[in-house]
């Protein structure tokens, strides 16, 4: 099967989607969050909730900062992964690996969050129609091109993790920052 579209644009299409879908989440976030915290705390331990209601409670400006950091790694990730594609000397194709693995695996937390919550949560709707189909067909485009392996996937899914604190991060600096 001839490919369609071409890796580098593939990969230079990543900050493109994380934009769209982060654009969902800067839009709806805040009202959700105002609107359904009732249902929260009816459906998650008191502790739980609370803790979600503090890392989440952010006005929308805040939440752009926070996307905005975020967007930093994404940007740098899909310039250094364009190089190893282009054998340039910044190229790395693991820092891109572990950041676009984090957008896929975090699109089903979005989902899990509207089934358990019974509800259309922030990020959901572009989880299902952007995040998961771009990367489905990123990762075979990269994979049948041999720019990764399933080995190098294995390798980084454990990095994701590194992740966590950085999008922690990156809500405390929005919430300082404004």
């Amino acid at each position: 099967m001839e490919q369609w579209i071409d890796i580098q644009t593939l990969i230079w299409l990543f900050p493109i989607m994380f934009i769209l879908h982060d654009f969902e989440e800067i839009i709806m976030g805040e009202k959700w969050l105002n609107k359904n915290s009732t249902i929260l705390y009816e459906r998650l331990p008191k502790k739980i909730a609370d803790r979600v209601m503090k890392q989440f409670s952010m006005s929308t400006a805040q939440f752009a900062v926070a996307v905005i950091v975020i967007f930093i790694f994404v940007s740098s990730s899909t310039f250094v992964a364009n190089q190893y594609v282009n054998q340039g000397p910044y190229g790395d194709i693991y820092f891109f690996t572990v950041v676009t693995l984090t957008y896929f695996l975090h699109a089903f937390t979005h989902l899990a969050q509207s089934v358990f919550l019974r509800s259309i949560t922030p990020g959901a709707l572009t989880s299902l129609i952007i995040v998961i189909p771009y990367s489905f067909i990123l990762y075979h485009s990269l994979l049948v091109n041999k720019v990764i392996t399933w080995d190098i996937i294995f390798v980084c899914l454990p990095f994701c993790l590194l992740l966590i604190p950085i999008a922690l991060l990156a809500h405390w600096i929005g919430k300082k920052v404004i």
